[in-house]
């Protein structure tokens, strides 16, 4: 079964008398363990895409199923707990508590989820080990570098287990050799069985991903399968 399938998936807004139609009826498929970019211009609907995969948001027309569940069907609260343990966010700029602790940042998903003390600083822990950040748990966010926060911000993703990593522009405040870190850092979990999502606009991303869902217009342009390599990104050979 596919851990993300939408069907005939639009999202409309009314812009004054118009209507924009940012995704024209979208219908894909991916398989859980599966490294999918989503890539596209400008203005092409990948954003819209990933807020509805993510369920932020919700579509004008289709079905999204995740996890064989139709997403339309659910209340506020399954969303909101579905945000919080089935789908681990990273984004551009990171989203970090700038007086919370690598570690306290790490264990929010963990509060909302209700989780004790002793056991959330414990998965924290896990979580920031996995990126090798464990020798930078008391720091807070300006103490740490962007490929650092970055890596905090994989961690926090990551520490509900969740069935899908959804990796919106991960590289796009961080420099080249930056960017190459946290890209071989994603195809480390991905190896050990992470879903993952990435949304981006840069080719040289895109070719970390087994699979590339190239958008234009709202729609589906392109699906490819790619066999993989590790690009360079701008590393010294």
């Amino acid at each position: 079964m596919a851990i993300i399938e939408t069907r005939d998936l639009w999202k409309t807004y009314r812009m004054g008398n118009e209507d924009i139609h940012a995704l024209r009826g979208v219908s894909i498929e991916i398989e859980r363990g599966e490294y999918v970019a989503i890539m596209g211009p400008s203005g092409s609907g990948k954003s819209t895409l990933m807020n509805l995969i993510g369920c932020l948001d919700t579509p004008s027309k289709g079905s999204y199923l995740l996890n064989g569940h139709q997403v339309r069907e659910l209340d506020d609260d399954e969303l909101a707990r579905i945000r919080n343990e089935e789908i681990g966010f990273v984004f551009q700029t990171f989203n970090l508590l700038p007086r919370a602790t690598a570690l306290h940042n790490v264990e929010l998903p963990l509060v909302y989820a209700g989780i004790s003390g002793a056991d959330r600083r414990s998965r924290a822990m896990q979580a920031l080990e996995r990126v090798e950040l464990a020798d930078r748990v008391s720091h807070r966010p300006n103490e740490l570098s962007g490929g650092q926060r970055q890596r905090v911000a994989i961690a926090r993703a990551l520490v509900n287990t969740p069935s899908i990593l959804l990796a919106d522009e991960p590289t796009g405040n961080l420099d080249s050799k930056t960017g190459l870190e946290i890209m071989t850092l994603f195809e480390r979990l991905h190896a050990t069985g992470n879903t993952i999502v990435l949304i981006t606009h840069e080719p040289e991303i895109a070719e970390y991903a087994h699979r590339v869902i190239h958008l234009r217009d709202g729609g589906v342009e392109e699906d490819v399968r790619q066999t993989h390599r590790s690009p360079a990104m701008g590393a010294t050979p």
